[in-house]
């Protein structure tokens, strides 16, 4: 391994820079639960000026990355997957491609299936290649909720007072608007016991006031100071309030897997041709009849597995072609059962075409920044 020198210039971006860019090209709560995608060597606050894409870290790749002096490389399988116990500098593991890394201060980010699952991702650009039109995932990625919903009664003349005090928490904050609220006139009851001091009526017999439920959405981080402040503002001696959970949010467009629509007349064997020709697929292979008619693409890169069998649109069936990188055995006699055609390219030369595309995003988002596509980064199979 060629050690680095670290060439001296002026640094506008950091590595929080590249995390921000990459949380909006592919955000990693859309990737599958099992990846380890993110910054996954080195620190947010390191100094970024030279990034390097790829697919996979190997020795020529690592040995590329020091020569260039790159500061950062975007990783697309993640480096560190596995339980690690040692992190021992050598190029002939992960493990210890990591830790060279992190001996020269080059930091790694995988987005992996979150670049899978984003617009614009593997699968999109895979599927754009095969003519397909149309796309929507094989399901829609939820959007985990990192809020809820807080509800409280308050008098009329004591509304502003208490709604200003959860504002000021840090409530009723809707995407870049402020102060949001929804407001319901009503009557609420209550009977004060002898131990009690009512703030209106009297202990010891049946109140009835007016007054107005308050309801706002609150941050998870910010509900303890949200219900102290309320507690803090509102007028009641015991004031009732009540916290929802609030369902993740389908988001439209992002999910694992692409369903898309083909050319009347497609065939199988067209889609192979033309993408063994565009991908330089050294040993494509398919499954089915060449001639099949085909309406519609199901597109997995890497490794489609049993996916496009149940999705959304009730999995592929006949005249359906999955394109993916690399099928089993027994999933080719599924689809094969199920009356599809499929095309395998490859695991890396499926998952590959989408780093061109991901390298003008990010230099869209993060203009002025170096960027460069290893060119040691290679498929690992051949034909002997």
């Amino acid at each position: 391994m060629a050690k680095q020198t670290k060439r001296k210039t002026n640094r506008t971006y950091t590595i929080a820079s590249l995390n921000a860019a990459m949380e909006a090209i592919a955000p990693t709560w859309a990737a599958a639960d099992w990846d380890n995608v993110g910054l996954l060597i080195g620190s947010a606050a390191w100094p970024l000026t030279h990034l390097m894409l790829t697919i996979d870290m190997t020795a020529a790749v690592l040995d590329e990355a020091l020569k260039s002096k790159v500061d950062a490389i975007l990783c697309y399988h993640p480096v560190v997957f596995k339980a690690t116990k040692r992190l021992l500098v050598s190029d002939q593991s992960q493990e210890g491609m990591a830790a060279a890394l992190l001996s020269e201060r080059i930091a790694v980010y995988s987005p992996h299936t979150a670049l899978d699952a984003a617009p614009g991702g593997t699968n999109e650009t895979l599927a754009t290649m095969a003519g397909a039109t149309n796309l929507r995932p094989f399901r829609t990625a939820l959007k985990p909720v990192r809020e809820c919903k807080l509800v409280t009664f308050v008098p009329h003349d004591q509304l502003d007072i208490v709604s200003e005090a959860l504002f000021a928490a840090g409530a009723g904050r809707i995407g870049d608007y402020e102060k949001c609220s929804y407001r319901l006139d009503g009557n609420g009851t209550f009977f004060g016991t002898d131990s009690t001091n009512p703030t209106v009526g009297r202990r010891g017999q049946l109140e009835t006031v007016a007054e107005m439920r308050l309801e706002v959405v609150v941050p998870l981080r910010a509900l303890p100071q949200a219900v102290a402040a309320l507690i803090a503002a509102h007028p009641y001696e015991e004031p009732a309030y009540d916290v929802y959970p609030l369902q993740a949010t389908p988001q439209m467009g992002v999910g694992q897997g692409r369903i898309g629509d083909l050319p009347p007349k497609t065939t199988a064997g067209a889609v192979y041709d033309a993408l063994a020709r565009k991908l330089k697929a050294p040993h494509a292979l398919m499954v089915g009849n060449a001639r099949q008619k085909v309406r519609r693409a199901f597109v997995c890169v890497g490794s489609a597995g049993t996916m496009p069998l149940a999705t959304d649109e009730g999995g592929c069936g006949v005249g359906d072609l999955v394109i993916t990188g690399e099928i089993r055995h027994h999933d080719a006699l599924t689809y094969q059962r199920r009356g599809a055609t499929a095309i395998a390219l490859g695991h890396w030369t499926s998952e590959r075409p989408a780093l061109k595309p991901l390298e003008t995003m990010i230099k869209t988002a993060l203009p002025g920044l170096t960027t460069m596509l290893s060119k040691k980064d290679a498929e690992p199979f051949g034909l002997g």
